[in-house]
């Protein structure tokens, strides 16, 4: 079941979502997954995708959730860390260690389904399933967004 979705930019905002939420149900019942990761925006100069990042990353947590599957999340940089060892690696190179650790021949296309990828591999190299409590950061994650707000003011 390939996952190609697109809403218009014209429609109204409930409506492009009602579409991600029933592709989201659509593939969560066709793939059976054991659990969700998904990535954490938690800072982002570009309000809008922040917005659109968000509202789509609650529609994939309600969905797991009503279907009792734990959710975890994970933040850009634990994400890059994890894939390259560096948490400010660029997009070219998290999209070539995950075609490294996949045996790909290429790097994924487009650069979203590296990072989607990236973030399940995270996932199985942290351990698999270890449940979120209402999506509260763990320590780590807790720990590493101190790290980052600290060196923002630094630099």
């Amino acid at each position: 079941m390939p996952c190609n979705l697109c809403t218009s930019p014209e429609a109204e905002t409930p409506d492009r979502l009602t579409v991600i939420a029933d592709a989201i149900d659509a593939a969560l019942d066709a793939f059976k997954p054991d659990a969700v990761a998904v990535e954490r925006v938690f800072a982002q100069h570009n309000v809008r995708t922040v917005m659109g990042t968000g509202q789509a990353s609650g529609l994939v947590m309600v969905a797991a959730v009503r279907r009792g599957l734990p959710v975890v999340t994970y933040t850009p940089s634990e994400v890059k860390a994890a894939v390259t060892g560096h948490g400010r690696a660029e997009k070219a190179q998290v999209g070539f260690m995950v075609a490294q650790l996949l045996g790909l021949d290429a790097p994924p296309k487009p650069a979203d389904a590296a990072d989607a990828l990236a973030i399940a591999i995270t996932h199985a190299l942290r351990g698999g399933v270890r449940a979120s409590s209402a999506g509260a950061p763990t320590a780590a994650q807790a720990a590493w967004a101190a790290a980052e707000r600290a060196a923002r003011r630094r630099g």
